[in-house]
């Protein structure tokens, strides 16, 4: 810092002719300027400027500094401004992680979307139902679902989820539709990773063990299972509106749906985060957002 102290006041007096215009350039006062600019003479050992009570003008030797330090301070307006261009167009690396389903069907068309205004940016999917180490894997953020463990990431959320209990017209038809919870046991419940599915009765959260004769971890083949009719699933909104609105599937037991749950951006530390992985968060959180509306 001692290198540039005063380097700032002299250039503005230089340009000036006046160490009053300098101070009001710099907004500061006069005083500080002469102070600043006697200091930079005293550290260089060398008279940079004449001054009379009528006018300030540059010594041989101040010109000639003048002239190599009025290059610098371009420079560094160039930098800056350089830094500006750069914070409203980002550009960069970005590399996330996201479960395989979800990110297929919500997060990659979002991503494109974001690709296709902001070009100069280049996005490193990992596509995996494993949970990675942020840090080892180099990613900037995870996107992770539903109730997070405890850990010292952090975290913001993106949008909810809630979980949708539902079958085909055909087979509620054929084995009457369940009205209270205690009526799951009659029936087949085609189950992903967990014996059960989760719900809230008197605003208390209930497990209840389910059983039928499917058990995948692919939501959209147990959705296809449940639209041929063989049975009752239980599964994220996200998975089913498609479903729900062509009335392949019809909703159930919504008096005892779960409260929603956070769709989130992990991320490996608190640092400052670049300015493209703000912009694609911000990015991705009004677009899920948006539909869920």
């Amino acid at each position: 810092m001692a290198d540039w102290q005063g380097v700032s006041e002299f250039v503005a007096v230089a340009e000036t002719a006046s160490f009053t215009k300098a101070a009001q350039r710099l907004g500061t006062s006069t005083a500080h300027v002469s102070r600043q600019v006697s200091l930079l003479e005293d550290r260089l050992d060398t008279r940079l400027l004449f001054r009379t009570t009528r006018r300030v003008s540059l010594t041989d030797e101040g010109d000639t500094y003048f002239q190599h330090c009025r290059l610098l301070l371009d420079g560094l307006r160039e930098a800056e401004s350089a830094l500006t261009q750069l914070k409203a167009s980002p550009r960069g690396q970005i590399k996330l992680t996201a479960p395989v389903t979800y990110g297929e069907q919500m997060i990659m068309p979002i991503i494109l979307d974001f690709m296709a205004q902001y070009p100069q940016v280049e996005i490193d999917v990992d596509l995996t139902n494993n949970q990675l180490d942020l840090i080892d894997s180099g990613c900037d953020f995870a996107i992770r679902l539903g109730r997070l463990a405890n850990s010292s990431l952090v975290c913001k959320r993106l949008a909810t989820r809630k979980l949708i209990v539902c079958g085909s017209a055909t087979y509620l038809a054929k084995n009457g539709t369940p009205h209270t919870l205690s009526e799951l046991t009659q029936h087949n419940c085609l189950r992903g990773q967990h014996d059960y599915w989760r719900f809230r009765e008197e605003g208390r959260e209930r497990n209840i063990r389910i059983s039928g004769t499917l058990r995948c971890n692919s939501g959209i083949a147990l959705l296809d299972a449940a639209k041929q009719g063989s049975g009752l699933i239980q599964l994220p909104d996200y998975y089913l509106q498609t479903a729900l609105d062509e009335g392949s599937v019809v909703r159930v037991l919504n008096n005892y749906q779960d409260l929603e749950e956070g769709i989130w951006a992990l991320f490996p530390h608190r640092r400052l985060q670049p300015l493209r992985v703000k912009m694609l968060v911000s990015f991705l959180t009004d677009a899920l957002t948006n539909k869920a509306l």
